[in-house]
């Protein structure tokens, strides 16, 4: 069976080979956008019995196609997620199929459609990859807030058991939400006890995303729910020197002024999400219609060659953007970029107050702002990061002014 499919994607397989160049490192498929869990700050999740959804969701033959192209441009993994992976009743087919074709395969999932049938699977072909399970509380009504399902709860931490029981690696990850922020203490300590999790603190996401224009009232909802920057702050704090020891090191890296630039991430260079219905999208959360590839249509190597070039050239038009985004040096802090405008406005360049609040919020804590500062008009950035990196202090009294 091996040979069959190695077969099927040689004649693919020659582009690769003959330019020695890795078009694709990783390719995120989104097998559904429904999930058997209604979050109530999930971006993306659609109600498990969506039949308009399901009728449009890509075949199990699409699916393959798609996976034997990767292969053949050299992807080594392939992340499966959604909504929630397992709801796909051709998930395990889908699964062999990729680690057939020698992909390592990363799922996303809540762990409440764990079965033992899925666990013994795992457990005999192996995925390559830490299962990321995300679970939203320590107890039963913390998780059923956030998740909105009643029985959910034993059903996520009894698949989290199975995973351990049968030595499958994993970890877990959550989200700070009113719900569940008193039980962070508690479920840092069980996470730090997984084997795969190496010691580390979890990642705890506290940047909720909205759902463009797609529906209002779960707009409102999140953005009553999110976490203010002050409250964030706090946070951080009490996770210890770590983390600002953490930030530092991202800023010394990935910090500097972004321009008129649109894409100053990695976004569509060596990666791509296939959404659930067949389109190619830069990155996972980028879900405006005219930066995605329809690949019913085409390959994915026309649009890593072709297409995503195109579209990491656009500029930024909004003179807003321009003026405070544009000069900013948060860059590696802030969550600003062309899909998270996309979400929260409905443009790829309209600068996004509450992600620019927690940004600054951050640069004042680890020391590279001071209080009524804003980054836009601060100079000598470099000696700032530099200075807050080498001695965990910084800021500077030199500025063009404060806001």
């Amino acid at each position: 069976m091996v040979n069959a499919y190695c077969e099927e994607i040689r004649e693919g397989s020659d582009y690769f080979f003959a330019t020695k160049k890795l078009l694709l490192n990783r390719l995120d498929i989104e097998l559904t956008e429904r999930c058997n869990n209604n979050c109530l700050h999930c971006y993306v999740n659609l109600p498990l019995d969506d039949i308009w959804a399901q009728k449009k969701e890509l075949s199990t033959a699409q699916v393959k196609k798609i996976l034997k192209e990767a292969a053949s441009l050299g992807c080594l993994t392939a992340r499966f997620t959604g909504g929630e992976p397992l709801v796909r009743l051709d998930f395990e087919d889908l699964y062999i199929f990729a680690r057939m074709l020698g992909l390592k395969v990363q799922i996303f999932t809540n762990a409440t459609l764990i079965t033992p049938q899925l666990a013994k699977l795992f457990k005999k072909i192996p995925p390559l990859k830490k299962i990321e399970v995300s679970t939203y509380g320590m107890k039963e009504d913390s998780y059923t807030e956030v998740s909105r399902v009643k029985g959910n709860f034993e059903l996520a931490w009894q698949g989290i058991r199975r995973l351990s029981e049968h030595k499958i690696p994993f970890v877990i990850k959550s989200s700070l939400l009113p719900a569940n922020k008193h039980e962070l203490k508690a479920f840092e300590s069980l996470a730090m006890k997984i084997p795969w999790m190496e010691g580390l603190p979890p990642t705890i996401s506290m940047h909720l995303y909205l759902r463009s224009k797609r529906n209002d009232a779960k707009n409102k909802m999140i953005k009553r729910i999110r976490i203010k920057p002050e409250e964030a702050i706090k946070i951080m704090r009490s996770r210890g020197a770590y983390w600002q020891k953490a930030l530092r090191e991202f800023c010394a890296k990935f910090t500097a002024p972004r321009g008129d630039r649109l894409f100053s991430c990695g976004a569509g260079i060596g990666s791509g999400c296939v959404n659930a219905y067949g389109f190619l999208q830069p990155c996972t959360m980028l879900r405006y219609p005219k930066t995605a590839y329809n690949l019913k249509e085409g390959s994915l190597q026309d649009a890593l060659v072709r297409f995503f070039p195109q579209i990491r050239k656009m500029k930024a038009r909004n003179p807003r953007y321009l003026l405070r985004c544009g000069r900013c040096f948060l860059k590696g802090l802030c969550k600003q970029c062309p899909a998270t405008s996309w979400l929260e406005h409905g443009t790829l360049d309209t600068p996004t107050n509450y992600f620019c609040g927690l940004a600054h919020a951050q640069a004042r804590m680890i020391g590279l702002l001071h209080d009524g500062e804003v980054a836009w008009r601060a100079n000598n950035w470099q000696s700032r990061i530099k200075l807050s990196r080498s001695t965990g202090q910084g800021g500077s009294n030199e500025s063009e002014g404060a806001a």
